[in-house]
């Protein structure tokens, strides 16, 4: 189908609908006709297999909402087929079929404005514009003090690039691809399947690229693209965690057609630390206390971090497992620092002396305090 033809051709007069059908009244209406002229009930009855062909095409046009928003602007700007230029077909001016062709007055015709619509094909090849490049993946494993404060890590990466040899062109250097004859250099083809369903899809001949290299370049074999792999700095953010995933623009693959480059995404993996945890934005620390501080209460050095240390008065009676907050000395760089968690850990002495054995049985016998599992035999 060319482009002179959508615009001479009434869709709406062939399904028998108005300009303002609803979408199930056009697909009624071609159901209908369907039935009625299909090639199967209608067999050595070439007018009625030209016909459901006919209603096959106005149907691929109507039912698909924007093909049918640019049938019906191009349809207004040209009368609905009945436009001409002033002079035309007198001598005077150009021809339909002059723009058509691209002959008239100007250097291009029509079809050079309407190339595209509805996946038509002109004889005029459609430049392609600038493609996006690909997002690409990588993983680093960092410190876990390097996690909380930030930290440039080098990576490498491998991506698809223009190949050094032709450029990005896919042609042996000195030749050049031509425009692919079965998309007209558009990179897509409308086909009808069984003479109902339109389908356009990437061209088989170029594979959607619009061009078709008949000496190929030895380096790419033909593709234009060649796997290359470079070495990059990448900037980590303060506060990262295990397993995040973080976004770098327009780190990723190079683009084609001028096109701006892709993504990379990182993978980040930290390494445990030997005595510290994280929770969110809190540093956590189990900090082992003897029976008599965690009886007694003392004053306990703790370690930052940054290892400066900062000291922690546990009361008197406090029990195992405890945890106390130290304010300000978590993870800092969020809307605000986060603080260490302290937990207590009692240690009870696995041997005693003898000496230390009786001060414990004078200790148990003077502490008092009844049985603490008193309640839990009570609730039998």
């Amino acid at each position: 189908m060319s482009t002179k033809d959508w615009l001479e051709k009434d869709y709406y007069k062939v399904l028998g609908v108005s300009k303002d059908a609803k979408p199930d009244e056009i697909k009624k209406a071609f159901r209908k006709l369907a039935r009625e002229f299909h090639p199967d009930q209608n067999k050595d009855n070439a007018g009625a297999e030209a016909r459901f062909k006919e209603i096959s095409e106005a149907n691929s046009i109507l039912s698909d909402p924007a093909k049918r928003k640019e049938y019906d602007e191009a349809r207004s700007l040209f009368g609905g087929g009945g436009f001409r230029f002033p002079g035309a077909g007198q001598g005077g001016g150009p021809s339909m079929e002059d723009l058509f062709r691209g002959g008239g007055a100007g250097d291009s015709g029509i079809s050079d404005l309407f190339g595209n619509l509805f996946g038509g094909t002109t004889t005029r090849r459609t430049t392609r514009g600038p493609r996006r490049g690909a997002d690409i993946e990588g993983e680093v494993t960092i410190d876990f003090a390097d996690a909380l404060g930030g930290s440039l890590v080098s990576m490498q990466t491998t991506s698809d690039a223009a190949c050094e040899t032709c450029h990005g062109t896919g042609a042996r250097p000195g030749t050049q691809p031509t425009v692919c004859r079965a998309c007209q250099g558009s990179g897509m083809q409308t086909s009808t399947s069984g003479g109902v369903f339109a389908v356009t899809e990437p061209c088989r001949e170029c594979r959607g690229r619009g061009m078709v290299v008949e000496d190929p370049c030895p380096t790419c074999a033909g593709t234009g693209r060649s796997r290359s792999t470079r070495t990059m700095q990448v900037r980590i953010p303060a506060g990262v965690t295990d397993g995040q995933r973080i976004r770098i623009k327009g780190k990723g693959g190079a683009g084609e057609n001028s096109g701006a480059a892709g993504d990379l995404y990182v993978l980040v993996h930290v390494r445990p630390h030997k005595i510290f945890g994280r929770k969110g934005d809190h540093l956590t620390i189990t900090v082992p206390v003897t029976f008599a501080e965690a009886a007694l209460g003392a004053e306990i050095e703790v370690p930052t971090l940054d290892g400066a240390g900062v000291r922690l008065k546990v009361p008197a009676g406090t029990p195992n497992a405890r945890t106390f907050r130290v304010r300000g000395h978590g993870v800092k760089g969020g809307a605000a620092d986060g603080d260490m968690l302290v937990t207590v850990d009692v240690q009870v002495p696995r041997h005693l002396s003898e000496e230390a054995r009786a001060a414990l049985v004078e200790f148990q016998a003077k502490a008092g305090g009844g049985d603490p599992r008193a309640h839990l035999l009570g609730s039998h």
